[in-house]
């Protein structure tokens, strides 16, 4: 396969999820022989969401000016933008000006956010003519991932199956110093979901089943949003990582609150619980990799755009009514009271389907790398 330069460019706008989505795509680019460069406006995340540096990947700063000498050397031959942001004026322009002299111009590819709405599959691979600035006359083309065929797929390394295999739960909790003594582990990375407080309230009454829930609360807005609810209830001892029930009069229910988890271990917190609360576009995608029971907390949106995109995503995974009740009711789309958890089984059951239908599909490096090969 020829190796080629990809330029992807990423602005911050919060809760990292953006970042997170064009560093595994650098990632899975440059395993698969590709040479990156990844110009973003913050970085520092990467810090720990990355876990050191890639080969093939080149993190660059936002350019903010740019002479043409920088791209002579190493021409872009696809320039990405990611989520609606523009790529740096001044790497436009010094783009043209290579195309100028030599005739090389890079295929130009607008990342979009993912949706399973119809009107996905309808806009990907659409075009769009330039009519002004530095590279009128060029074509910008709206990539879209999505859930089936007729869209640009979804971001699955190609040994993501054999890691997951080969994956050690037991070692890994160890290694993250969470005492677990075989209790229903559920993970919680979310906003602050207004039935919240619900659900720490029929954990600690009734466990998962009748079973000790043991949940694994993300670093960031969830640590903040837990450790709030619980502050309410004047905990006797907040400060403790695993809180010890009886310390709080929740015997069904502890808690552990972890450190900022690389991309790597984020997976492996997914391969390790019964159930997986998850938010963003970047985290419900691998944990449909991973296979578990799993509730997505879509990102709100001012104008209600969420709940049809919603309704959309629980209509792929063909959802039974009780995780479609328990999906709005979670998002504050339905009512004020929170449903009993799904039965297991079932739950499990549309999961796996949903994850086994859309591993058959080609992943969304595989149809950029080949999109870009025919169109280059």
């Amino acid at each position: 396969m020829r190796s080629m330069q990809w330029d992807i460019f990423c602005k911050v706008v919060d809760n990292f999820g953006d970042i997170g989505v064009c560093w595994r795509l650098a990632a899975d680019l440059s395993a698969r022989g590709q040479r990156v460069r990844l110009w973003v406006d913050d970085s520092a995340a990467l810090a720990w969401m990355a876990h050191g540096a890639c080969a093939g990947v080149q993190v660059l700063p936002w350019p903010k000016s740019m002479d043409v000498n920088v791209l002579e050397t190493t021409p872009c031959d696809v320039l990405i933008e990611t989520f609606g942001c523009d790529a740096a004026p001044d790497f436009i322009a010094a783009c043209a000006r290579i195309h100028s002299a030599t005739g090389i111009k890079p295929l130009w590819i607008n990342l979009e956010y993912l949706s399973a709405e119809p009107y996905v599959a309808r806009s990907h691979g659409l075009a769009n003519l330039l009519s002004s600035g530095p590279a009128v006359g060029w074509h910008k083309v709206f990539y879209y991932p999505g859930f089936t065929s007729g869209t640009g797929g979804l971001l699955r390394e190609p040994d993501l199956a054999r890691r997951q295999s080969a994956f050690d739960r037991e070692a890994w909790l160890k290694r993250q110093a969470i005492d677990w003594h075989g209790e229903t582990l559920v993970s919680l990375f979310c906003y602050e979901p207004p039935a919240l407080e619900q659900l720490l309230t029929k954990l600690e009454q009734n466990g998962i089943n009748g079973r000790p829930a043991h949940l694994l609360v993300a670093a960031g807005r969830a640590t903040e949003a837990v450790k709030s609810l619980l502050a309410l209830k004047k905990p006797r001892n907040a400060h403790h990582i695993g809180l010890q029930p009886n310390e709080y009069g929740r015997k069904q229910l502890s808690i552990s609150y972890l450190p900022q988890l690389s991309q790597t271990d984020f997976d492996h917190l997914l391969w390790a619980c019964n159930i997986n609360f998850v938010r963003g576009e970047d985290s419900m995608v691998r944990a449909i990799w991973a296979g578990k029971p799993f509730i997505w907390q879509i990102y709100p949106q001012n104008d209600g755009a969420h709940g049809p995109k919603l309704e959309a995503f629980l209509d792929m995974l063909a959802a039974p009514y009780c995780l479609r009740a328990f999906h709005n009711a979670w998002n504050g789309l339905a009512g004020d009271v929170l449903p009993p958890l799904p039965e297991l089984t079932s739950w499990q059951q549309t999961i796996f389907a949903a994850c086994t239908r859309l591993a058959l599909q080609p992943d969304l490096t595989t149809g950029l790398i080949e999109y870009a090969l025919k169109n280059r």
